[in-house]
């Protein structure tokens, strides 16, 4: 659990991630031992928790999995309007009001709040997911090309007719089987199984 908005914005919640992830490091757990995962707000927080710890010089996790990751605070993405009508789970006046909280005043462009203006060189592999029908696809689609730009292995999956965290929806949805099955070949390339 981490401190959430309204009461808590940005950074609280980076906050209360790098500390478990550094409590983690001294209680002697191997950083290649460890990926960052996340769906939707929590995409955008493994995202920002890795930067972090980046910036610290902290040794960084083994990969990052990133299911419809929100790393778009500014909601500029072409899809926030685009694919307005295709997302049956999120809207851009959902979107807008739950940015407003979690913000705080700060930035919609500041890198800490949106990831996908910072800079992911150094970061490690990324697995993203992230529904053809969605919302926020523009943010998974930018932050897939500005990490392979940084030189960061990236794999950019397209559910295809899904929506915003569809896996959200196993076991009782095939399509969201099979996301985790290949998130599952992703955690074992990475571990070299």
């Amino acid at each position: 659990d981490y401190r959430l908005a309204p009461e808590h914005p940005v950074p609280a919640g980076l906050d209360d991630s790098l500390a478990v992830y550094q409590a983690l490091l001294e209680a002697g757990h191997r950083p290649e031992q460890i990926i960052f995962s996340g769906d939707s707000a929590g995409g955008g927080l493994a995202v920002g928790t890795a930067l972090r710890a980046r910036d610290r010089g902290l040794p960084l996790p083994k990969a990052l999995v990133l299911m419809s990751p929100w790393v778009d605070m500014s909601l500029s993405g072409e899809s926030m309007t685009a694919r307005a009508e295709l997302d049956p789970w999120l809207t851009y006046d959902m979107c807008d009001e739950l940015r407003n909280h979690y913000l705080g005043g700060r930035d919609p462009k500041d890198p800490e709040a949106s990831p996908v203006f910072a800079d992911l060189s150094g970061l490690p592999p990324m697995l993203i997911q992230v529904g053809e029908h969605e919302i926020l696809f523009s943010d998974s689609d930018r932050l897939a090309q500005s990490a392979k730009a940084a030189g960061v292995s990236v794999e950019l999956e397209v559910g295809e007719g899904m929506w915003h965290v569809w896996q959200l929806m196993a076991p009782i949805l095939p399509e969201a089987n099979e996301a985790y099955a290949r998130i599952s070949a992703f955690v074992e390339r990475q571990f070299g199984a």
